[in-house]
């Protein structure tokens, strides 16, 4: 029985090792063309895994991870001690005014409007579902003691829903503080609706 030939004859011309090279050469050096480590390799899989997944999760997260959102978290922990301090705000006027003011107590309340309010009205206040917070047209408030009243008992049939007893007395002062401090920043976003309602009218000391 005669053996069936090779395929694929062995190249006499190719010397032996010569298949494992990657033909540069260079000042008579030339390379093998050996694979990279198995760890290597597995390695740099991981590498580009992980920069993905952070890529991704930096931009979720916004600015809360560089050193200006670390900042911003621990300004408004220190703020959230103080809190027990404040006691229970009115929502009169003069409070609202005097806490429109405070850097710090403003930083705690834009952080919560960014958590309560944002899905609706916007980060900016610039408006979505619900109106713009940034221009003179108001549907429901007519004086500054109304943004707290509308926080509290809601408006709009339920489409603003009320958040007595979901957010501290004192906070919703705050925030009514926050949106009272938007006025007049007409951010591009929903067009006025309402109507346009005269500046706030600051109290006077004692009032």
């Amino acid at each position: 029985m005669n053996e069936k030939p090779p395929l694929h004859p062995p190249d006499d011309s190719i010397p032996e090792g010569a298949e494992m090279l990657t033909g540069h050469c260079y000042d008579g050096i030339q390379e093998y063309d050996n694979p990279t480590p198995a760890w290597w390799t597995w390695i740099f899989i991981g590498s580009v895994i992980f920069g993905v997944i952070y890529l991704f999760f930096v931009l979720a997260a916004g600015d809360e991870l560089s050193p200006h959102g670390q900042y911003r978290r621990a300004r408004i922990a220190h703020t959230e001690l103080q809190f027990g301090e404040l006691g229970v705000l009115e929502p009169d006027a003069e409070t609202i005014h005097l806490y429109m003011q405070d850097d710090d107590w403003m930083a705690f309340a834009g952080n919560t409007f960014r958590t309560v309010c944002a899905t609706c009205h916007g980060a900016g206040g610039e408006g979505g579902a619900g109106p713009n917070l940034t221009d003179d047209a108001y549907l429901h408030v007519t004086s500054i003691e109304d943004i707290a009243a509308v926080i509290r008992d809601g408006a709009a049939g339920g489409n603003m829903p009320a958040h007595e007893g979901r957010m501290h007395p004192s906070e919703i002062v705050l925030l009514a503080s926050y949106v009272a401090s938007m006025r007049g920043q007409n951010r591009p976003g929903n067009p006025p609706q309402g109507d346009v309602i005269p500046p706030w009218s600051v109290p006077a000391q004692g009032e």
